[in-house]
């Protein structure tokens, strides 16, 4: 529901802020007051165009800000965690509107920049607006189908015919791919048999192409390594007077000292281990030096190797453990070709399977529907009559989807997630004219009161948080207007709704009461909006009844009006 609206320099209203409550609010003020204003600022929230006019004179921009709490509303919430939007923690969500003297406009939700069109995917469902040329949920059909859907009961059958299309579609697309599959057989065939024999006439080995670099660098720099292994070889043991040898003569003096003084025996040992480790490491070092390979030959073949190893990673790696998947990949899908037909003749069996039980269910919610879309005609044409509309007549047309293709089609209908109909409301608004559709309606009165008479048979059953009727009482008074309040009232108990009226009958049936008012300061017309406390509401409806002048007997009228509809 929308607990906030706070407006700033947009036609006559200068800056004003109304927090509406649950139940029906209802905004009353002298004609060219303002009223309608208020719905012009909330279409502007909706991702209504802006327009250059709105911003009031001498005003740089107009900016209008609406608080909406969300509660737990499953599909507003799923489409803005879509858009990668999220609701404050208390579920508030915070749609900002600034529109420019220009003319250009910018939009921001939760404090997001998003474009007005990309604003009106995200705020429907937000509010609907009943008031001639505005924004009317109700008016596009296609939520018509979900609401009879709702009237008659059928989200269970409606459920059941999506998960029935779901499988269909899903055997459809299988059954496709395996055809397609068949009819490149050949190509791939040859193919996988290609690389599998590339893979197996290399044979890669899973380490190999580390091993293989390291062999490359042996043989590159063999004659530098034979030098230096060889070299040391030479000054640590081989030649005259080699450090071993040198050590060696020390290492007896000092073991020969140790005989006299015990004190030297460690170091003598020191002396003597370390002789013996640099005579294993020239030991060493001399084999390492008449075993390195100078042998340009495999030089070659090591590199020509790692090359071709390196091409067939590129193409199936990037690691030799990624080529050998691959190709143990390919050579399952060689043997599954093979199974094709085999497979295809069970897709199409699963296939004509979901198929079969797909149209059995959609036919029957159709059944369903047809039974149901008469009822809910007459009970919102029964509606209309108690709204003074009696000549007007509304039709649910129910008609078979087109654009049939395929495995998704049913007796020559295209089969969707919610069945093979498609819903419309068609609407007489006096006897003998032709029904047409909803948003072809031309009196802004009788269309508030069409969509009224809806909203009553659907009570309960809509998406919209916020239900807003301006001009629902045009052409009406009396005992049609005190009908219009307690329908209204009777909508209120279930969405949060506004209604702009100049009819004391509709407003006394208000939960909450705004007054309009407009003055002249300094020169510039200023519109402001305030809630009445009880005193002030009998005053204003007095002044509805009677008048300019109020007197003792429209005051009396008035409490008597307020009484009658706190006891509805």
């Amino acid at each position: 529901m929308l607990a906030c609206l706070r407006v700033r320099d947009l036609a006559i209203i200068d800056a004003l802020e109304v927090e509406l409550g649950p139940g029906l609010n209802v905004v009353t003020g002298e004609t060219g007051a303002g009223k309608s204003i208020l719905v012009s600022a909330l279409n502007l929230v909706l991702g209504a165009r802006g327009r250059p006019e709105l911003v009031r004179t001498g005003a740089e921009n107009a900016e209008v800000e609406a608080l909406f709490d969300l509660g737990d509303d499953p599909v507003l919430r799923a489409r803005l965690e879509a858009a990668g939007i999220e609701p404050e923690e208390n579920g508030e969500l915070l749609v900002r509107r600034v529109v420019l003297a220009s003319g250009r406009s910018r939009a921001y939700v939760n404090d997001r920049l998003t474009t007005a069109s990309q604003l009106q995917t995200l705020a429907a469902g937000l509010a609907d607006i009943s008031s001639q040329h505005e924004h009317h949920t109700l008016t596009d059909p296609q939520t018509h189908l979900d609401y009879l859907d709702a009237f008659a009961g059928l989200a269970g059958e409606r459920e059941v015919v999506a998960t029935a299309h779901a499988r269909l579609a899903e055997a459809a697309r299988h059954l496709d791919d395996l055809r397609g599959r068949v009819r490149d057989r050949a190509d791939r065939e040859d193919l996988l048999r290609f690389q599998v024999q590339e893979i197996d006439e290399l044979a890669p080995v899973v380490g190999e192409v580390e091993e293989l670099e390291a062999e490359r660098e042996r043989l590159r720099h063999a004659e530098k390594l034979v030098s230096a292994a060889g070299g040391a070889e030479q000054v640590l043991y081989a030649e005259d007077g080699s450090i071993t040898e040198t050590l060696g003569r020390v290492a007896a003096r000092v073991r020969q000292a140790a005989d006299v003084d015990p004190a030297l025996a460690g170091p003598a040992s020191q002396l003597e281990e370390a002789l013996t480790i640099l005579e294993d490491a020239a030991g060493e070092l001399g084999s390492y030096a008449r075993e390195v390979d100078m042998n340009p030959q495999r030089l070659a073949e090591v590199e020509g190797r790692l090359d071709r190893l390196r091409r067939l990673c590129r193409k199936y790696g990037p690691r030799v453990e990624d080529v050998l998947a691959h190709r143990a990949s390919a050579a399952d899908e060689l043997e599954n070709l093979d199974q094709h037909e085999e497979r295809i003749l069970a897709a199409e069996k699963a296939r004509d399977l979901a198929l079969d039980d797909a149209r059995t269910r959609a036919r029957a919610l159709s059944v369903k529907r047809k039974k149901k879309s008469k009822a809910l005609g007459e009970a919102i044409s029964k509606e209309l009559g108690d709204l003074g509309m009696g000549g007007a007549r509304v039709h649910v047309d129910l008609a078979r989807l087109e654009g049939a293709r395929g495995e998704l089609e049913v007796d020559g209908a295209r089969l969707s997630e919610s069945g093979i109909d498609r819903c419309e409301f068609l609407i007489a608004p006096n006897t003998g004219e032709q029904a047409r559709p909803l948003r072809k309606v031309a009196s802004g009165g009788e269309l508030s009161r069409a969509l009224l008479a809806i909203k009553r048979v659907l009570t309960g059953l809509g998406p919209a948080g916020l239900y807003v009727f301006d001009e629902v009482d045009t052409g009406v008074g009396g005992a049609v207007a005190e009908v219009i309040g307690r329908k209204l009232a009777q909508v209120a108990e279930h969405h949060q709704v506004l209604c702009i009226t100049h009819l004391a009958q509709i407003a006394v049936h208000g939960d909450a009461h705004f007054q309009v008012s407009k003055d002249v300061d300094e020169g510039r017309t200023r519109s402001t909006i305030e809630r009445l406390s009880d005193e002030d509401r009998l005053e204003e409806i007095a002044r509805m009844v009677g008048g300019v002048k109020i007197t003792k007997r429209t005051r009396d009228a008035a409490a008597e009006m307020l009484q009658l509809a706190r006891g509805r």
